[in-house]
């Protein structure tokens, strides 16, 4: 390796280490629902039924910790660690649900967390009256404090923005928009295409910016990254909003549109002047804009055609084999070829067009599949309810052409 590029492909922080302004975050609330909010100077949080508070106290706070609401201010709570559960002869058969257990009504604990008393104190005051609390296991008496904590506490989590819990979040919202990419096999799309620092790569990413996202997170700020889009303009990317990436980190990314893509494309060039003389300096600005997005433009470009790049990955709603016969001229020998799709016929058919052809190498589909599990002490089991599928990748390899 030479020693003067060594310091070149450090990879860089890829956000700042404490909380800023302007940061998108997500909040996650005792309810377990997550809450997306755009941190604003001097603005006032809402929360709904779990309070409100001054933004400006998460300002330079860092990201993980749990927060306790208490007249609109912030106190770090310690995390809770897990408890050993004693064994104990008790069980729930013995429980008759239709019967009245909870003396306290609704509009008692209203009054209750009107005056000021705390979430505990509420909670401690509904199982002394509960009629038949003492009856429970140990373990449901647990999941009995859990629910009403998520009921009456007042506090939340700000997520850590690792591209796993972004991925997590916007596949438990909407895993269309992600085209079914769960954060395991957003992992192995970054492992089969070998992303690393350094690197340079080409995308389509029509997953809402997650591939794009943990590509960036990965190269670290240095390298290359080109994204070809069915856009005029730069896509917008939902996914990169909540990872709050330094301006270091996306300063690698470039994107082209399937007609800038094109090698017989003839970009319309602004005119070095205007037709007329120059009235304001608005229009001499919005000219030097102009001939700076062509300038960028065409730089792209020729680093496209240049070609000798590492790698491609896609994740898109169009034909993958028409997009690789339109791509793969520019990869490098030995480049990997990552195709993710949530239908399985989708790679199947990929996998079978390019057996047939030489410059492609073991091609090969794999299934995702994962399984969460509970786990607590005497108590850890599959959980009853996952998602069924997180996509199928197909992987291959260019094959060096001498020509």
């Amino acid at each position: 390796m030479d020693m003067e590029e060594g310091p070149s492909k450090t990879p860089q922080n890829t956000r700042h280490e404490t909380i800023q302004v302007g940061n998108t975050l997500l909040l996650k609330l005792p309810s377990g629902d997550i809450k997306t909010w755009k941190l604003e100077k001097d603005s006032t949080a809402n929360l709904g039924k779990f309070g409100s508070f001054y933004a400006n106290e998460l300002v330079g706070q860092p990201f993980g910790l749990t927060y306790e609401i208490v007249d609109k201010k912030l106190k770090a709570v310690s995390p809770r660690t897990l408890q050993e559960v004693e064994d104990t002869e008790a069980t729930n058969e013995l429980i008759n649900d239709g019967q009245f257990v909870q003396p306290l009504t609704s509009e008692e604990i209203e009054m209750l967390k009107k005056s000021g008393l705390h979430a505990s104190e509420i909670i401690k005051k509904q199982i002394e009256q509960h009629a038949n609390y003492s009856l429970k296991t140990e373990y449901s008496k647990e999941k009995y404090k859990k629910r009403k904590e998520a009921k009456y506490s007042k506090s939340f989590t700000v997520v850590d923005p690792t591209v796993f819990n972004v991925c997590d979040y916007w596949f438990n919202k909407d895993q269309n928009r992600l085209r079914d990419i769960r954060p395991d096999a957003l992992g192995q799309i970054l492992n089969l295409a070998n992303i690393r620092p350094g690197g340079r790569y080409l995308a389509v990413d029509d997953a809402s910016g997650i591939v794009v996202a943990g590509m960036l997170e990965r190269l670290g700020g240095t390298g290359r990254l080109i994204t070809v889009c069915d856009v005029d303009s730069p896509p917008a990317y939902p996914a990169l909003v909540h990872m709050n990436f330094t301006k270091e980190v996306t300063q690698v990314l470039s994107s082209l549109n399937w007609a800038t893509a094109d090698e017989d494309y003839i970009p319309i060039t602004p005119p070095s002047e205007p037709a007329g003389k120059i009235k304001s300096d608005a229009q001499k600005s919005r000219l030097n804009k102009r001939k700076a997005v062509s300038e960028t433009l065409n730089q792209t470009r020729e680093e496209l055609f240049a070609g000798e790049f590492d790698g491609l990955v896609v994740a898109s709603e169009y034909d993958p084999f028409s997009i690789l016969q339109n791509l793969s001229p520019y990869l490098a020998g030995s480049a990997n070829i990552v195709v993710h799709s949530p239908y399985i016929q989708i790679v199947t058919d990929l996998q079978n067009q390019l057996r047939n052809l030489p410059q492609y190498l073991g091609a090969a589909v794999t299934e995702m599949w994962l399984r969460r599990y509970q786990v607590l002490p005497g108590r850890t089991h599959p959980f009853m309810n996952m998602s069924g599928s997180g996509g199928f990748i197909m992987h291959t390899i260019k094959v060096y052409d001498p020509s």
